[in-house]
């Protein structure tokens, strides 16, 4: 049967959708919009959906504290439309790896009863791309019960293992609407501090996992004068584009998928949408692959850059949480932090502001706050960063690590730490800045 005949309505796609199930949603930029607004038209008529997603970039809320009986959320990576119901318990939150959670449909841990996804239109074998996300949807797609695809002339037709056939695809929904634009932030000052002192470390021939935000994009931008760099991350957005054409990054250095930078997704602007579209030196995999440690490891000189919310003396990082409060997830840190640690002349960072609130408040903690998840463990890190320098904790003993830790936090509150560290006998009690 031609695939045309499976065309249905957003109105109908949503219908299809019966209480009790669990619903994937594609996220990122990539959210299904008809769909969801499909669905939460009809929200009323259903009991205990179950939507499983997660970051969620699209526009316009479809899910509620007040649906949450009807529709509720299971997030496996907290977005800021969400952060607040999932904080007020009307919706859920799964901590998981990033590299793990196509495990979780496969498995039947979690197992879909339908994956809603975002596809370019067919090209003449039969086979759309899954564009900007590939990373979990995937997977997620070849585990569901039924298969729903909004497919639309919008979404670029990126390489890589990111294809599904028509015949994998029980119904689609003709949509026609540009994609959510993310547009680069302009560095602070801060950020470009800190930077400078990665950019420094960071040698010709290098891989890069790089995300997107002011620290990120500011690094690239300091590496014009590097060469052969290359690009394995779980997501890039224009900045990766910008120094492509600067001739900075090849990728002709890395060990495996030599001339190519591989992703999971893409978030950018639509002159990134039209540069990645069939440009056969991008390519998008799952993310079971991309954030496989294992396979981050096979690179050589692999540098993974990641961000924190805090960071306490002795080197344990927060990134998912405030307290007991959750902000965000795990995502991706750990499997780039890991595998860039095992990588042969590899290095990870963990960067952050030394400060919150106008200077009123410490990110280098004498310890994280109570409730806080330990996202990165003080084993697994090797240079934490700040606008104050570089803390190379890798093989350092505590009283070494906090004198690093200490160096580099704001001034106004190295004293303060210092005393904690006297106080917990980590450090001399005649120890002296600079020692």
């Amino acid at each position: 049967m031609s695939w045309q005949l499976r065309k249905i309505s957003a109105d109908d796609a949503a219908g299809l959708v019966r209480s009790g199930q669990r619903v994937f949603l594609t996220g990122n930029i990539s959210t299904p919009q008809r769909f969801c607004e499909a669905l939460r038209n009809r929200a009323e008529s259903l009991r205990s959906v179950e939507i499983v997603q997660l970051l969620d970039l699209g526009a316009g809320d479809y899910i509620t504290e007040e649906m949450s009986e009807h529709i509720r959320i299971n997030s496996l990576f907290i977005s800021g439309k969400v952060r607040k119901i999932v904080n007020a318990g009307k919706a859920d939150f799964t901590p998981v790896f990033l590299s793990e959670i196509p495990r979780l449909w496969k498995s039947g841990r979690l197992p879909l009863d339908v994956a809603v996804i975002h596809v370019s239109p067919p090209d003449e074998h039969g086979y759309c791309s899954y564009g900007v996300e590939v990373g979990v949807t995937k997977s997620a797609a070849e585990t569901a019960g039924m298969v729903i695809a909004e497919i639309n002339p919008n979404m670029p037709r990126t390489l890589g293992d990111s294809f599904i056939h028509v015949s994998q695809i029980n119904h689609f929904v003709d949509v026609d609407y540009e994609l959510p634009e993310i547009s680069p932030e302009p560095a602070s000052p801060i950020q470009d501090r800190i930077a400078n002192y990665i950019a420094e470390l960071i040698p010709d021939g290098a891989t890069l996992q790089t995300g997107i935000g002011g620290i990120p994009d500011a690094v690239l931008r300091r590496l014009t004068g590097h060469k052969n760099l290359g690009i394995h991350t779980e997501l890039f957005s224009d900045g990766v584009m910008d120094m492509i054409e600067r001739g900075v990054i090849t990728c002709q250095s890395k060990t495996i998928h030599t001339g190519k930078v591989v992703a999971g997704f893409v978030l950018g602007t639509r002159k990134l949408f039209s540069y990645i579209h069939d440009n056969p030196i991008i390519e998008l995999h799952p993310t079971e692959y991309v954030n496989d440690p294992f396979i981050i490891a096979q690179h050589e000189k692999m540098v993974s850059i990641n961000s924190a919310l805090e960071v306490d003396i002795t080197g344990q990082v927060c990134a998912d949480s405030m307290g007991p409060k959750f902000f965000s997830g795990v995502g991706g840190q750990l499997d780039f932090v890991r595998g860039a640690s095992r990588s042969k002349g590899g290095m990870t960072f963990i960067a952050l502001p030394s400060t919150a609130k106008n200077d009123t408040i410490t990110r280098i903690t004498t310890a994280l706050k109570p409730g806080s998840g330990v996202t990165t463990t003080r084993n697994d890190v090797h240079f934490v960063v700040t606008e104050y320098g570089v803390a190379d904790l890798w093989g350092r003993t505590i009283s070494e690590r906090v004198a690093a830790i200490v160096n580099i936090a704001h001034p106004n509150f190295r004293e303060q730490l210092l005393a904690y560290a006297r106080e917990q006998n980590y450090i001399s009690p005649i120890y002296a800045f600079g020692d």
